[in-house]
């Protein structure tokens, strides 16, 4: 019986160096079958490479600045989803309200990555700020300045916005582009229909 033996690739700065994973039997009701490999490494891997290979890569937005006071999205930390829109302009909700708020920016994002707009995780608990249509949708394809649609949820208390304000958060995401097929009959499933409320409570 020819048996598989798998391959571990790593990266090096001059050449990929293929190692190769030593089969080991184990016995399972009589049956053989490889488990518990052990890795036979043949050259010692660098600090270095193995940081390299941690790397996460980081996806070029190019953005255009339409106002002297519009500042570019930022990452509060390492790591975050979300990069922080901010306001150009001073904007009073009273309760139960909804504006614009413009960013006076405008970005291109690559074919096949949209930018969602979320709302402000401090601003929604502290203030009861959200985005009525959240996620706002910013297609590739659009070059026009990013506008945030902010309402104010709470029932007595206003909301001041001010020039420079963190007002919602820019989320980069890959997406897959849909074909539509019209059929006759659609693939049963096990929930088949059942709509609000058919999960129970």
């Amino acid at each position: 019986m020819a048996i598989f033996v798998p391959k571990i690739a790593l990266i090096e700065t001059d050449s990929i160096k293929l190692i190769p994973i030593k089969n080991s039997q184990d016995q399972n009701g009589g049956r053989s079958f490889s488990r518990n490999c052990k890795l036979l490494i043949l050259k010692l891997c660098q600090r270095s490479i193995l940081e390299y290979m941690s790397v996460p890569t980081k996806l070029e937005i190019l953005v255009q600045k339409l106002h002297p006071n519009a500042i570019i999205p930022t990452y509060a930390k390492p790591g975050d989803a979300g990069a922080d829109l901010y306001a150009i302009e001073e904007v009073t909700l009273k309760p139960g309200e909804r504006a614009l708020v413009k960013t006076g920016i405008a970005i291109a994002l690559p074919e096949g990555y949209v930018g969602l707009v979320h709302p402000r995780s401090g601003l929604a608990l502290k203030n009861g700020i959200s985005v009525v249509n959240t996620p706002g949708t910013i297609d590739s394809g659009y070059r026009g300045e990013i506008g945030v649609v902010l309402i104010n949820h709470d029932l007595t208390e206003s909301f001041s916005v001010k020039v420079g304000d963190r007002i919602a958060q820019l989320v980069i995401q890959k997406f897959e582009t849909g074909v539509f097929k019209t059929v006759s009959e659609l693939p049963t499933s096990e929930r088949a229909s059942g709509g609000y409320g058919s999960t129970g409570k």
